[in-house]
Formats: structure tokens, sequence, C-alpha cells
């Protein structure tokens, strides 16, 4: 026994939860426990010893059949106690038989496939000051709020609905969000928000590659020539390419897992994944 409680995270609780993950070096987002939280409020699990918080995960439930797992932390005053493995139990038990998805430090890949999680793909993390090429003439307007047509698209490159968290997510006072609008149709969007150091471009979906430049330009040319990161998934290599031309270089990666049968989602249209927490 570990003489853990392990109960739901209060919004201030998450603090502490991206506190830590900066300290891990995953650079979060200023506001995205602002997002984040209402996405699934009981889906933050945070354990606690003595008072004090020493382990967390979340385990956002996004349907009845996927859920995404992240911010699996312990504090390292407290590590090799048994406290990680109680707060995994505690996850893994709330999202049950759902396909469970999760990024991971390629290092732990052999633990978690222990719990049943199987590879499916590689996210990179590109890093640098980009360059920016011209604007052009594009249909990109900036999107200040949620709206169905929105949601269905996000949906359609996603293994479940979020409208939930995009109704936090699109929020101009914390990030920037640009939509490619054709024939009164969403054709890609993406959103960019400071993070503890820089910015990260973060969803950043389209449905070509001419798409995914336009809207990379246009959000980096609000980046004010600090540090931008993306995560691209190692697949789409047109998403790799607009990294790397715009001077973008590999800073990290991770390994895309699923427990159960891994959903199919359109890895050429995803040039940038939202986060590494919550999918």
């Amino acid at each position: 026994m570990t003489g853990l409680e392990i109960r739901p995270a209060s919004r201030d609780d998450l603090a502490i939860m991206t506190d830590w993950a900066a300290a891990e070096g995953w650079n979060p987002g200023h506001h995205d426990a602002d997002a984040f939280h209402p996405a699934d409020p009981e889906g933050f699990l945070i354990g606690w010893k003595n008072g004090k918080p020493v382990s967390c995960i979340s385990v956002v439930g996004y349907d009845d059949t996927y859920g995404f797992l992240g911010f699996y932390i312990v504090d390292p005053d407290h590590r090799g106690q048994g406290h990680g493995l109680a707060t995994w139990n505690a996850g893994m038990a709330r999202l049950g038989d759902r396909t469970i998805g999760l990024d991971g430090v390629v290092d732990q890949q052999a633990n978690y496939a222990k719990s049943g999680f199987v590879l499916a793909e590689r996210n990179i993390r590109f890093s640098g000051v980009p360059s920016v090429g011209a604007p052009g003439d594009h249909p990109i307007v900036v999107l200040d709020g949620m709206s169905p047509s929105l949601a269905d698209y996000d949906a359609a490159m996603m293994p479940a609905r979020r409208a939930d968290f995009l109704r936090h997510w699109i929020n101009p006072d914390h990030r920037h969000t640009l939509g490619y609008v054709r024939d009164g149709r969403i054709r890609g969007y993406g959103t960019i928000r400071p993070c503890r150091e820089g910015y990260k471009i973060g969803p950043l979906f389209a449905d070509t590659p001419e798409i995914a430049e336009a809207l990379f330009n246009r959000l980096v040319a609000t980046s004010n020539g600090e540090p931008v990161s993306i995560d691209v998934p190692e697949p789409n290599t047109a998403g790799v390419a607009l990294a790397t031309r715009h001077g973008l270089t590999p800073s990290f990666e991770t390994a895309r897992m699923y427990r159960g049968t891994p959903p199919s989602v359109p890895l050429n249209d995803i040039y940038g994944i939202t986060s590494f927490e919550l999918g």
C-alpha cells in the first residue's frame, strides 16, 4: 500500500499538473488548463499523500468508445514508491473498455506495451524560429468561436468528437485560430498559442499541403519572431517537409500508441496534433 489518495483534480489542481509538465520539458501553453479541464472535468486525477500532491494522470473520455491518456507524472521526490503504478491503475480503470490513445516518451514504450498499448506512429516535435512565407491571397478567416461546421471538420480528423473542448480552445483571448474557408466550407484550420517557451502550433489540419502551407504562414506571422514548435505525425511526409522547409528541426518525439482497436484517422491531413496531453 502506498497510502495514496487519488481523486479528480480541480481546476486549481490542474495548474499543479501543468507546472509539473513544464518541469519535465513538455512546454505547455499558458492557458492550456482553461481548455483541458472542461473537456472532461472528472478525467484529471491527482494523487495526494500526507496532504501533498505527488502524482497525476489525465484520462479524458471523449465518448463511450475513446479516451486519451496524458499528464502521467510523479513528483521527482516521490518516485520509486509505487505512486505512479497506483495512479496509472486508477486512470486505466476510469477509461475502462474504451480504446485509449497516448503520446509517450519513446523509452517508455516497453512499459506501455505491458498494459496492452501498441505503437501506431511517431510524432516528431519540430522547433525553431521559422521563416515566414508570403501570406498570399487565400480565403483565411479568424475563428473566434466554435461552430457546428468547425466541430464537424475537427471530428473528421479525430477518433471522437470533442465539442466541449473546442468551445474553450477556440478562445481569441488565449489562442489565435484561423480557418481556411472555401465555398462556405472549412477546408483546414490551425491554432497557435503562447507557451512557457515561445509558441506552439496545434492543431494544424488541412485538406491539402497548399492549405496547410497557407495556414502555417499566417499563424507563424503572429509569433513575433519567437521560437515555434509543431508536433507532426511522422507518416505525414508533407507535414515533415513543411516544418523543415521553414527552418524547424526535430527536438523531441513521442510514440503514439493505442490500447484497443486503433482508430482510423487521416494522418495525411494532420500536419500538427493538438497536444501531447489530449491528443
